[in-house]
């Protein structure tokens, strides 16, 4: 007799801003966040304004203990961290419920941060500044 296995309820978001990337797990439960397998507040423990970027969207469409969190974030800072985390916990979200995509898109957590760092130019000491100019 074979047991049948029954899947996990998970729903998934991919976020990026600036250089960073996260994915992002939502699974039914008390509101736990997890990062890189350590709890937020270690993860960010050195950036307390962090808390009130990554729950954003939670707090919007009123789920902060309705989900658990397990996000895997790679590359750039803290705050680039936190942005790409928040977007994909607002894509997660989309996924669990088509009807949170009103609130979500209204204050703008749908939308990917276009801005990165412009490239520095050859002749130039960095992207936009010169190398200092002197007539003689």
């Amino acid at each position: 007799m074979t047991t049948q296995v029954k899947p996990i309820e998970q729903y998934h978001g991919t976020g990026r801003r600036k250089r960073s990337t996260a994915r992002v797990y939502l699974r039914p439960g008390k509101g736990k966040i997890t990062i890189n397998d350590l709890p937020w507040e270690k993860y960010f423990s050195l950036h307390p304004a962090v808390e009130n970027i990554i729950k954003a969207p939670l707090k919007e469409t009123h789920t902060l203990t309705k989900y658990d969190i397990f996000a895997r974030v790679e590359g750039g800072g803290a705050m680039g961290q936190a942005g790409a985390i928040r977007h994909g916990i607002a894509r997660a979200l989309l996924d669990a419920n088509p009807a949170y995509r009103i609130s979500l898109k209204k204050v703008g957590y749908l939308t990917r941060d276009p801005r990165e760092t412009e490239r520095k130019k050859y002749g130039q000491k960095k992207a936009r500044k010169r190398f200092q100019f002197s007539k003689r």
